[in-house]
């Protein structure tokens, strides 16, 4: 059998971390097993679903190295859905329901009052023809509910192991809405048997529905007279640092966000890959390498912890890691050189932050000048040019010999003044890239 998944976004915002997880999990799953990965777009919501969005998503799975075998809009299949729904319709799977959204408010309300789940009692399946005539008379157009079988589902999940949803429990679905136009759930049951999806991995927020939509899917098959039924696999949420859901910081956790803000796509696969899992978090600049690793059995049950402040560490690992050569052309648009690069990259995080330290280093910076009468001193002492790396430990110890100052007195005021930060890569080696007129010059006061 070859293994076919699929990632179905909706063109209707941008993609986030917890959606590249699935994404990313579909992709090395099907990868792990020589399989396809498909690239769904989900644009049944066409009054919300934008060009743009689209172009953002396909933009954002490329930068992050997850490539797709083939793709597809549902808005290109409406004919295929027509025709799968008119079969339902005739074997009295899909029924027309003619309740306003206010009539079943009122509905849930007396249910909760009653200490009922507010669940669909299916009113319109004991409607006589003529209640149904007198509705449309009114101009009431209706919505289709799918009939559920009230027997339970039950499968293997790949991470939660046998599962089960009681249909009985669970309100019969719309499928379609007043205005014709269909809701996610039944194009998508008729995408994954037409495309042979084998497996289904998504968050386990979808469990339940995924016992509706095996229904569905069923009746789909015998619609189709052909197809079968995926496998499931459902993983955890991420939660952040703080335990709590993510849903209201999603803007800032977009990856078109994280992609301007200058990380590394290898460093959001490396930490998603594992968040969840039993194995460590760790710099993987393959992504292929990560696919190779990839294993169920190696996922948890617990809410997987999303960390910025780990993201950003992983990504200085991967920066620190990786050779000069992977990352030339981008350090030159920065105008950084290698030798600055070797002198700088201890302290950054990000890539850009390079061209900060281009900066502190050929100026003009303001320095900060803690005793006047130190760095005076100080100035005069600075060797003459070329400056090495050995150039700072001479100076440093003379200005010590000169001064009497030692330890954090003698090393902070020279830092400041020298490059304007408090902390920042070792003075030795970008001593010797400031050179001696500029050291001179900022150790004076003076804008250099």
């Amino acid at each position: 059998m070859t293994v076919i998944v699929r990632f179905a976004p909706s063109p209707t915002g941008k993609l986030h971390v917890g959606n590249v997880r699935a994404a990313l999990w579909n992709w090395l799953f099907a990868r792990s097993r020589g399989g396809k990965f498909i690239l769904r777009i989900d644009d049944t919501d066409v009054e919300r679903s934008t060009k743009e969005n689209e172009d953002r998503i396909r933009a954002d799975l490329t930068w992050l190295g997850l490539g797709w075998d083939e793709t597809f809009s549902q808005s290109a299949r409406f004919s295929d859905y027509d025709v799968v729904s008119d079969a339902l319709r005739a074997k009295g799977l899909l029924y027309p329901c003619y309740e306003t959204a206010e009539d079943l408010e009122r509905k849930r309300r007396l249910q909760r009052t009653r200490g009922l789940p507010p669940v669909y009692d299916r009113a319109a399946l004991s409607m006589t023809d003529a209640q149904k005539s007198a509705f449309e008379a009114e101009g009431r157009k209706p919505h289709w509910r799918f009939k559920l079988s009230h027997k339970p589902v039950v499968w293997n999940d790949l991470i939660r192991g046998e599962t089960i949803v009681e249909t009985a429990s669970v309100s019969d679905p719309v499928l379609i809405r007043e205005d014709g136009m269909y809701l996610y759930t039944l194009p998508s049951c008729i995408d994954d048997i037409d495309y042979s999806i084998t497996h289904v991995i998504r968050g386990e927020d979808h469990v339940t529905n995924a016992g509706v939509q095996i229904e569905i899917m069923q009746a789909v098959i015998d619609a189709r007279g052909k197809g079968a039924l995926p496998e499931f696999a459902h993983h955890s949420l991420l939660i952040g640092a703080d335990g709590q859901g993510l849903s209201k910081r999603l803007g800032s956790l977009s990856i078109e966000q994280m992609r301007d803000d200058g990380l590394e796509p290898s460093s959001i696969t490396s930490l998603l890959a594992k968040l969840g899992t039993s194995e460590p978090v760790l710099p993987q600049p393959d992504i292929m390498a990560l696919a190779r690793g990839f294993d169920f059995a190696k996922v948890g049950r617990a809410p997987a912890r999303f960390d910025e402040a780990e993201l950003l560490a992983l990504n200085a690992k991967i920066l620190h890691e990786e050779p000069y050569a992977a990352l030339a052309s981008r350090l030159a648009l920065l105008g950084v050189t290698e030798k600055i690069w070797n002198a700088v990259k201890g302290n950054v995080a990000k890539l850009a932050e390079a061209g900060d330290w281009l900066c502190v280093i050929d100026g003009p910076i303001d320095p900060v000048i803690e005793d006047q009468n130190f760095c005076a001193q100080a100035a005069s002492l600075v060797p003459d040019d070329p400056l090495t790396e050995g150039s700072w430990d001479a100076f440093v110890t003379l200005v010590k010999t000169q001064t009497g100052a030692k330890g954090r007195a003698l090393f902070h005021p020279l830092r400041l003044a020298l490059t304007g930060r408090e902390k920042g890569p070792e003075m030795a080696a970008i001593f010797p890239l400031i050179g001696a007129l500029k050291s001179r010059a900022r150790l004076k006061g003076e804008r250099a």
